[in-house]
């Protein structure tokens, strides 16, 4: 099997795992939470069960379907980048892998509930008052890493070939 072969299966291993999370949890969030409820799980830390008819941040309430239309635009472009680019890192598959998941799972929200399930609620942090979801987080898990190694390691990709 050819490095980009295993490449590609660890990203689709990855975006089906996020997927698959981020949506089991989403299901237990609306069959367990109320929705506009919260549960406080300390004093920093709660479950409030909302729903996001708009996009990042609450914006364009609403405008779901929009979001949703250039969620999957982005995510086909990234599958088709790392499919047909000639120098794409492990890491990049391995990144890509938990934004598109996440991505994925907030677009088969819009789908099924028409509208994205949050309820990570931080609070006690000042100027933040945003509630989010699993699949937030795992698009932060890969924007993050993905970003700093870009900006501070440039790896030799030829020696992933």
């Amino acid at each position: 099997m050819s490095a980009k072969s295993t490449n590609l299966s660890l990203y689709f291993g990855i975006v089906l795992g996020v997927l698959a999370c981020s949506q089991l949890i989403g299901y237990w969030v609306n069959n367990n939470i109320a929705l506009n409820t919260t549960w406080e799980i300390n004093g920093l830390i709660h479950f409030t069960h909302i729903r996001n008819y708009g996009g990042i941040f609450g914006l364009a309430q609403g405008m779901g379907w929009l979001f949703g239309l250039i969620s999957v635009s982005v995510l086909g472009a990234v599958t088709a980048y790392l499919w047909l680019g000639k120098e794409v890192s492990r890491y990049e598959f391995i990144c890509f892998g938990f934004i598109v998941g996440g991505g994925a799972s907030n677009i088969l929200d819009r789908l099924i509930y028409g509208s994205v399930i949050d309820f990570i609620d931080i609070q006690h942090i000042p100027y933040w008052n945003y509630v989010f979801n699993t699949a937030d987080m795992m698009i932060h898990i890969g924007i993050w890493p993905m970003l700093l190694i870009s900006i501070i390691w440039q790896p030799d990709k030829s020696s992933e070939k």
